[in-house]
């Protein structure tokens, strides 16, 4: 059996080869082995696998004593929430199964898990573990081999509790008409926030809006410029204030402000920020390293604490636990709560930034206009590189002698504070994949556009030297 499709931080391959029923059978006997749960939350995509991966999987749980509930198609915050949040009636859940293979194309499928309280399993806390189990023949047999009780499938209704549990993110009493492009790229987002919709006094413009996992119009994922043309369109010709879009198991969030224009995640941390500061003065925002500039600025002056934390929801979880952070975000689009279990949310983000528009009366251009003014960026540029830890360190040998501030957190940062006031002020970060020979670079400025642009084309011409070529993602 094939075990390429374990990642860093989930299960994701190609369909059948890397992920079929039998592994997805194998999976669940390796997770009640791992976990030793009683009672597991599974659920899954639009994919039109995923129905059969999700009872194959289940088969594998219930054979092994577990009791599954099934909460059916939904996000991957579903299976997030439910985790977290029990079974309504005061049961408590071990761990979570959701099967997805998020914005990748339409012959692929994963699954991502959690445990209790919706901790999150990666490679270091379970995987490879499960993976070893698969490998070596060591899962668990059957219990009905030894007459013990197999575990029982429920079907569990969590739709109510979780919109509930979104909407109180907000006060609806603040809220006014605003005119909202929605794209699920059809993708899991459309019927929720059909669900949300009748709570809201906001007019929603739906495009690609039903699930559909054939993907008839192009795999659901904002972060290729490719994508994100129907929502720029439909923006424009409806006039609308401003448009959402979302990957497949929506999970993360994009913006588009009022002209069409995308709004690199980067500057949503600071303004998604902002409310829960108003709040709770002293909180901690917990952030990663890419780009720090804008977000440590804001978070200061609203009284927070700034917390630095590697990139990659496994470890800011983590972070977000040990400090008690009341949200966390990456430029990635990926924004964490600690009322929702310190997870990530692709539905959270979009309520609370429409509120601040209509309390403030202000366009989303205005609210990230002057902060994108301030702190202009380059956006991630990934390039293929036959040697990523040579390449960082001719970067890093490179600027040495320059740079007022290094950090390895995650990859290679480095600072270069030019003169008095700011001016000339820049900065990079560097880092690998976990996964293929890529390397992604960061760069931001202070105040300066062309500065930033300068150079960002710098530091790619010196990983040119290195072998760096343009990667396709």
């Amino acid at each position: 059996m094939k075990l390429s499709a374990f990642k860093a931080y989930d299960i994701r391959g190609r369909i059948p080869d890397e992920i079929n029923e039998d592994l997805a059978h194998a999976v669940g006997r390796a997770y009640a082995g791992f976990v030793r749960p009683s009672k597991v939350v599974v659920g899954h995509d639009m994919r039109l696998t995923s129905p059969a991966l999700a009872a194959a999987l289940t088969r594998g749980l219930t054979e092994s004593g577990v009791d599954v509930y099934d909460i059916g198609q939904c996000g991957t915050e579903g299976v997030y929430f439910a985790t977290s949040a029990g079974d309504g009636a005061g049961g408590q859940f071990d761990g979570g199964i959701m099967v997805t293979a998020s914005h990748n194309p339409p012959d692929y499928n994963g699954m991502k898990f959690v445990r209790e309280g919706s901790r999150p399993i990666s490679a270091d806390t379970g995987l490879k573990d499960m993976a070893a189990m698969i490998r070596e023949g060591r899962l668990p047999a059957p219990v009905a081999a030894s007459g013990g009780r197999v575990g029982t499938r429920h079907p569990l209704d969590t739709r109510g509790p979780y919109i509930d549990h979104l909407l109180s993110y907000i006060d609806r009493s603040k809220l006014r008409r605003l005119k909202v492009v929605v794209d699920a790229g059809n993708g899991g987002a459309g019927p929720f926030v059909d669900l949300l919709e009748p709570h809201l006094p906001f007019e929603f413009i739906k495009v690609r809006h039903q699930p559909d996992g054939h993907f008839p119009n192009g795999v659901p994922n904002p972060m290729l410029e490719a994508n994100r043309a129907p929502t720029i369109e439909a923006i424009r010709r409806h006039g609308a204030d401003l448009g959402l879009a979302w990957d497949g198991d929506f999970d993360r969030c994009f913006f588009f402000d009022e002209h069409g224009t995308f709004i690199e995640g980067y500057y949503l941390v600071g303004l998604l920020a902002q409310p829960f500061l108003e709040k709770e003065r002293g909180a901690r925002i917990v952030h990663d390293p890419r780009l720090t500039w804008n977000t440590l600025e804001i978070v200061r002056e609203h009284g927070g604490v700034p917390v630095l934390c590697k990139s990659g929801h496994a470890f800011i979880k983590q972070k977000m636990r040990e400090v008690d952070g009341a949200y966390g975000g990456e430029m990635s689009a990926h924004h964490y709560f600690r009322d929702f279990a310190y997870c990530d949310s692709g539905m959270i983000p979009w309520l609370l930034v429409l509120q601040q528009m209509c309390v403030t009366g202000k366009p989303l251009s205005e609210l990230v206009g002057e902060r994108m003014r301030r702190f202009p960026c380059s956006g991630e540029i990934n390039r293929r590189i036959p040697d990523v830890p040579g390449a960082i360190a001719a970067v890093q040998a490179h600027y040495a002698s320059q740079a007022t501030s290094v950090d390895h957190t995650d990859g290679l940062s480095m600072e270069f504070e030019g003169k008095a006031g700011g001016e000339g002020a820049w900065r990079l970060n560097l880092r690998g994949s976990n996964t293929e020979p890529l390397i992604r670079l960061n760069v931001e400025s202070r105040g300066s556009a062309a500065l930033m642009q300068d150079k960002t084309a710098e530091v790619l011409a010196l990983l040119a030297t290195r072998g760096a070529v343009v990667a396709d993602h």
